[in-house]
């Protein structure tokens, strides 16, 4: 006797969903010499699953699919808004801003070559942003190119063919980010070693994290000065966390009266420690440790609601404990403790003073790590519905056939860079735990592409064995290749970057996670996941901005020949 499952359309959608997500995640871990498809296997096997189901006449539900699809772009989106948020504008400072230029030329010689393809062949418009993201390893792209397709009148067949598309082109797209290293490592015969010796020589002269150095006061005019009097201390940048007075440490409050013959150990930017050096005296090489002293130093976690957003300045309770801040760490980069500087959740601080005013300090500033590790779901929430308003706000741009949106993929990314930046407003904290937020971007980009999979399966083997698939996958290695390797090559040449932060650079331009792990492979320096993460948040800010005004502009040229 036969034993049968009546299934709803809902319990087959989400086995459907399940399956593509548990068997593409193990198959996108299958690694050929640390090079694999990973989360990109979800979508080659939402393919095979919608080929199955289509050859066994199982139909989904459309408009449940639709919603699937778009619920898991928006939470991959903003998760990465959040992740990148914080860092996002400093990002273009110092080598970042010669980085962001780079990947910015990458990005539009990538458009460039999509309008040439488009200007000598036919190929559909769906299929070619299609391709363009899968070239690029894009997935959030094409959410928005797929989206912005169905707002222009496309019909849902012919945006099932971007997903064709991009599965054609998305396996080149990595091994073409690979070649374009290849090459340029050949053609100018670099030797990695020596590019690790000259970019620890370069950032040994200009690290991240905040210099110290310790300086002997013997500027008569400052004798008998409040420490807080002294021209560009505390609040330019600098700041001084130890004092040793008398063979005794203090805490050098502003408060402290400063003597010739005092010393001062000094934090901060090294070009403002240069300068301060030269109002108060001169550097020592004695060193100022707590260590056997009555003083301390610890770092503390800013979690208490009552003071984010608040300056130093305001935090009144700090020096009245008797402790200074020397440092204040964000989102993994440290900033000087200035009177201005606020607190935000998950700030690490600094703070150096005796054991017990450290620990009235603690109370105040929460140190609490567990709620680190907590989701804050209202914020979560508030901030996702702020970002599907800002997407859906028309924006009228000349020469457009019709208004530009952000969409449900550029409005919530948008809106959680913003957010995450802003950190804290009203009861509302934009803080993420690490874990939390792979977790939650993890889930949303499976979802999609397993949608983007089975809906684009029923057609794709046909389409890549008896139809155009191999010929849009050659336009996919022309939109991956040409831009990475001018651009590269022309970095190389005339911009003298570092070949592993330029290895960087190709693999953030692309947002592509494998091409990074080869290039950290190369070389434990670290310098390509610098690099890539100073470009990260422009480029897929981009990345999602641009498949929509293609689409916009090359749909009113269509409609405009006819």
């Amino acid at each position: 006797m036969a034993l049968s499952l009546p299934l709803s359309d809902i319990a087959v959608t989400t086995l459907a969903l399940t399956l593509a997500g548990a068997f593409g995640l193990l198959f996108g871990k299958l690694q050929i010499r640390k090079i694999g498809l990973g989360i990109g296997g979800v979508l080659f096997s939402g393919i095979l699953v919608g080929h199955l189901a289509s050859r066994a006449g199982i139909e989904f539900d459309g408009e449940v699919m639709h919603f699937v699809r778009e619920l898991g772009l928006i939470l991959f989106v903003y998760t990465i808004g959040i992740q990148v948020g914080p860092s996002f504008f400093s990002s273009f400072a110092k080598s970042g801003l010669k980085f962001n230029l780079a990947a910015i030329a990458i990005v539009l010689g990538g458009v460039a070559v999509t309008l040439a393809i488009w200007a000598i062949t036919d190929l559909p418009l769906p299929v070619l942003v299609g391709v363009m993201s899968g070239a690029v390893t894009n997935t959030p792209g094409l959410g928005a190119a797929q989206q912005v397709l169905g707002d222009a009148g496309f019909p849902a067949s012919e945006v099932a063919n971007s997903g064709m598309g991009y599965a054609m082109a998305y396996p080149f797209g990595i091994l073409g980010i690979l070649t374009a290293m290849f090459v340029i490592r050949a053609l100018f015969r670099i030797v990695v070693a020596d590019e690790e010796a000259a970019y620890k020589a370069e950032t040994r002269s200009g690290e991240e994290a905040l210099p110290s150095i310790n300086v002997e006061v013997m500027n008569a005019n400052l004798d008998g000065l409040r420490l807080g009097d002294v021209p560009d201390l505390f609040d330019q940048g600098v700041v001084a966390s130890r004092m040793k007075k008398a063979g005794e440490l203090v805490v050098p409050t502003r408060d402290v009266i400063v003597h010739v013959g005092d010393c001062l150990h000094l934090v901060g930017p090294k070009d403002k420690l240069l300068a301060m050096k030269l109002i108060l005296g001169r550097e020592i090489d004695a060193a100022l440790t707590t260590k056997g002293t009555k003083l301390t130093w610890t770092r503390l976690v800013v979690t208490k609601e009552r003071v984010l957003g608040k300056s130093l300045r305001e935090l009144a309770f700090l020096e009245g404990h008797g402790v200074t801040v020397s440092r204040i760490n964000r989102a993994g980069v440290e900033l000087p403790a200035q009177a201005s500087s606020t607190l935000a959740f998950g700030d690490i601080v600094t703070v150096v003073g005796a054991q017990a005013d450290i620990d009235a300090v603690a109370s105040q500033l929460g140190n609490e790590n567990a709620r680190l590790q907590e989701v804050q779901f209202p914020a979560l929430f508030f901030g996702i519905a702020l970002g599907v308003l800002l997407g859906s706000i028309p924006l009228a741009v000349p020469g457009l056939p019709a208004p530009l949106k952000l969409g449900l993929a550029g409005g919530p990314l948008m809106a959680a860079i913003l957010l995450g930046r802003l950190g804290h407003w009203g009861p509302f904290t934009w803080y993420m735990p690490p874990a939390a937020n792979h977790a939650l971007r993890e889930f949303g980009i499976v979802l999609f592409l397993a949608v983007v999979g089975i809906v684009a399966g029923d057609r794709f083997f046909e389409t890549l064995l008896h139809g155009d698939g191999l010929l849009w996958m050659g336009y996919g290695i022309l939109i991956t290749v040409l831009p990475l390797l001018l651009v590269g090559i022309l970095a190389r040449i005339f911009g003298k970057f570092n070949y592993l932060s330029l290895c960087g650079v190709l693999a953030g331009s692309m947002t592509d996670p494998p091409a990074l792990a080869f290039a950290v492979s190369m070389s434990p320096t670290g310098a390509a996941s610098v690099a890539y993460v100073s470009v990260y948040p422009l480029v897929m800010f981009l990345r999602i901005l641009v498949p929509q005004i293609l689409v916009l502009v090359l749909a009113g040229i269509g409609a405009g020949a006819f």
